[in-house]
């Protein structure tokens, strides 16, 4: 199954508060039965029409991406949008390359992530062939396991080239170390790789997912894999894959991905491979809604599954969903930096990966756990309630 990822943020403008709900009909006090009869349908209303309205704005924003990328982004065989003309093979074997290059396919890049043993071949399909039938060929040689499309993890919002942020993190030396995966920092003091053409470029969602490291662990050294630069096709499975193969050579313990997406061959296998060499990856749960597809890398085994909850620690109304659940964070209410270091409203399951992410990579699994306030639909606990000013 493929479907696209984006950053996670729904707006770093005005937050999106109780704006679903209309005013009440008729003057305060005024046939209280009656009122609240229909606030009991409005919110009826309301709950029932959010899956839908959540999975039209996904929609339009596959549709957006498409649109925009120059013919560079292209929707695969089940809709959602792929980097256009190529596919992806995961641990492929001579025979298999040879076989694909026999069928017209042309080898646009052969590697291996050394620091995680994961290999992958990046090939461009036969001209003139749509790319879920040339996804389908590719399958057929080297299985549905090992092949696939390059899923577009959508850039990151409000890309501000060359700006630092007004206060920019401190790094304290030996302290917690944390990596992100997202877009480029603001800050000119955070250690920064690019993935993409382009990178590494200052985004505002990227900016402030490394500030909100630094609101759980203090001090926290943080380094940042920009893995959308300028790229309108940037942002995909192999620039994850890449991204986390950077963080382990770095011998970077705990990473914080705030992206979502379908079930990928590639990034399946580097997870589990960093994972077994020691590294934490913790991810957000998506902004799709309780009732949308599970969420990866946040649905793989033993990735940390991250919500976010509001000022009123409610649990955002479009917070996605994982195969599991693990913590809790704040995720809307308070402001962050974006790229120029100007202060904005954020709001979603982005902003609540880093702060859960941060402590456990300043104190550990177990206190984290000793933290946790318990409440339902926290999986483990609300983590880092206080780590940021909220209202």
């Amino acid at each position: 199954m493929t479907r696209i990822l984006f950053p996670l943020a729904l707006t770093l403008a005005a937050p999106a508060s109780a704006q679903l709900l209309p005013p009440l009909p008729g003057p305060v006090g005024a046939l209280p039965g009656r009122v609240l009869g229909t606030v009991d349908r409005t919110v009826d209303r309301v709950v029932d029409s959010t899956p839908r309205l959540l999975e039209m704005a996904r929609l339009d924003r596959i549709a957006r991406l498409v649109r925009d990328s120059g013919g560079r982004v292209v929707r695969d065989d089940r809709g959602n949008a792929a980097r256009a003309g190529e596919v992806v093979l995961t641990d492929p074997t001579d025979a298999q390359i040879a076989a694909l290059e026999r069928d017209g396919f042309r080898m646009i890049e052969r590697t291996t992530i050394e620091e995680l043993g994961v290999g992958y071949a990046r090939l461009a399909v036969p001209e003139g062939i749509r790319l879920d039938r040339a996804l389908a060929k590719a399958r057929r040689q080297a299985g549905n396991v090992a092949a696939d499309v390059i899923h577009i993890e959508g850039g990151a919002m409000g890309t501000v080239p060359g700006t630092t942020l007004a206060a920019p993190l401190s790094p304290a030396p030996g302290g917690a170390m944390v990596g992100i995966i997202d877009g480029g920092v603001g800050d000119a003091g955070v250690r920064q790789m690019g993935f993409a053409t382009g990178a590494p470029r200052a985004s505002d969602h990227g900016s402030a997912v490394a500030w909100l490291v630094g609101r759980g662990a203090p001090g926290a050294r943080v380094l940042a894999a920009d893995v959308y630069g300028s790229d309108p096709a940037g942002g995909g499975a192999v620039a994850i894959a890449r991204a986390i193969g950077w963080l382990a050579k770095e011998r970077v313990g705990t990473v914080s991905i705030s992206l979502v997406g379908p079930a990928n061959p590639l990034l399946a296998r580097v997870v589990a491979a960093a994972q077994a060499r020691g590294m934490t990856i913790v991810a957000a749960v998506g902004n799709d809604g309780p009732t949308g597809p599970p969420a990866y890398p946040a649905s793989y085994p033993g990735v940390v599954a991250v919500t976010g909850v509001d000022a009123r620690d409610r649990v955002l109304i479009e917070a996605g969903r994982a195969t599991h659940l693990d913590y809790a964070a704040p995720a809307a209410g308070f402001a962050a930096p974006d790229a120029r270091g100007g202060m904005k409203t954020v709001r979603g399951t982005s902003f609540a990966a880093p702060l859960v992410a941060a402590r456990l990579a300043a104190v550990g699994r177990q206190r984290v756990d000793g933290e946790a306030r318990k409440g339902c639909g926290y999986g483990r606990g609300l983590v880092c309630s206080t780590c940021v000013s909220r209202r």
